[in-house]
């Protein structure tokens, strides 16, 4: 049976970025790249004020944002089939502020790896709205995009370019291994190096994540998409800045997918004996009189007090109550950071205290879940022993 004919599409608003979309058609259907591999170039119009090829009807009578957000779910839509049929070879899309808004959303729900990039007005600022966890690139237009140019004709041309070198590229040659996530930070590095050290020596291909909000939704974006056979979530100071407010909070939806994949998981309480804020000057007047540490000069860490230890681990039982598969819990009794131990800065016991006891007020008895004080500070040998015989112990059981 023969493969499916592969397809690069050109997505914009074909109402107002019809000339630049027909523009970079144009230059990407004359690559010899995509013709060697026999890759369709295809313009889909995503217009909210005329109908367009995934919203029949006409959205010119809706408020704006209702018609984008119609459209942007109709593209994910549209897209994901693509994908589950073999026909999507990647897409690049163009648009300004409500453009980028329509196209992102379906871009972002793309798998990592799949060729995507999006020339946008708003691509010089905050982009993290936009690309959120996914691989997206974001490329920015310079000048609007509303007419052909010396400056526009450039960019779209490089644009087109990149996007043909991502498409057409060659795969890395990467060995297949089975996959884990890893979550990391500076204070809990001895730790985390250690574990994936010795994982890595028994065949896996472990990922590591910065735990700086970002990493652990793009760690668990990766479980959502199957690519993850395990998880060693042993650095969790995300929740910390959650809760209490700081600048790498985990998000609302962390932990979750462990309510929906039975992904075998060892988690720790690495790290959450800080929140993370700016320079010292960004911290906010309620805490300047907190234990504060100063990291670097864009960086000023404050000490978790035990009512914020109670409050964090309130917060992680309520999600992992719901989790389906198999999880062990590791509490390090002598420490959870590099800065939390005897004459460090950091170092607290009974705020430490608080924490382990309510995890295992409120997780005790679970079935699949179980947690364990280990009698070591979080980077010891002890603990990082214990952390790989819990894997091993678990790695089956999902």
């Amino acid at each position: 049976m023969a493969a499916p004919q592969k397809i690069l599409y050109v997505i914009g608003t074909m109402d107002t970025k019809g000339q630049e979309v027909d523009f970079v058609v144009g230059i990407l259907s004359c690559s010899e790249a995509l013709g060697k591999k026999g890759i369709e170039v295809r313009a889909l119009d995503v217009s909210t004020s005329v109908p367009n090829a995934l919203v029949q009807e006409s959205l010119a009578s809706l408020d704006r944002s209702v018609a984008i957000e119609r459209t942007s779910k109709s593209l994910i839509e549209f897209l994901r089939r693509e994908l589950e049929q073999g026909v999507l070879a990647g897409a690049i899309g163009l648009g300004g502020s409500g453009g980028t808004a329509l196209i992102a959303p379906a871009f972002r729900a793309m798998p990592i790896g799949v060729p995507k990039l999006i020339v946008s007005t708003v691509a010089a600022g905050n982009i993290a709205p936009y690309v959120g966890c996914s691989d997206l690139v974001m490329f920015p237009s310079i000048v609007d995009v509303s007419g052909l140019n010396a400056v526009s004709t450039r960019i779209l041309t490089n644009a087109a370019n990149a996007i043909v070198g991502m498409v057409c590229g060659g795969a890395p040659n990467h060995p297949s291994k089975p996959a884990l996530g890893m979550t990391m930070f500076g204070v809990t590095t001895p730790c985390v190096t250690a574990v994936r050290e010795e994982l890595e020596k028994r065949g896996y291909d472990c990922l590591v994540f910065h735990a700086t909000g970002v990493g652990g939704q793009a760690m668990e974006g990766l479980i959502e998409g199957g690519f993850l056979e395990g998880v060693l979530d042993l650095t969790t100071t995300e929740v910390a800045d959650e809760v209490v407010g700081g600048v790498f909070p985990a998000g609302a939806k962390r932990f979750d997918v462990l309510s929906q994949t039975s992904i075998p998981c060892v988690l720790s309480v690495g790290a959450m004996d800080m929140v993370n804020f700016g320079a010292i000057e960004t911290v906010p007047e309620e805490f300047r009189s907190r234990k504060l540490h100063i990291h670097n000069s864009n960086v000023t860490l404050m000490r978790t007090s035990a009512d914020e230890n109670h409050r964090c681990a309130d917060w992680v039982a309520d999600k992992l109550t719901r989790a389906i598969g198999p999880v062990r819990i590791l509490l390090p009794t002598q420490g959870v950071s590099a800065l939390d131990a005897p004459g460090k800065p950091f170092y607290d016991p009974q705020a430490n205290a608080v924490l382990f006891d309510r995890l295992e007020h409120r997780l005790n008895g679970l079935a699949n879940i179980r947690i364990e004080r280990v009698s070591a500070h979080i980077n010891d040998p002890v603990f990082i022993e214990r952390v790989l015989v819990a894997f091993d112990e678990i790695r089956h059981e999902a």
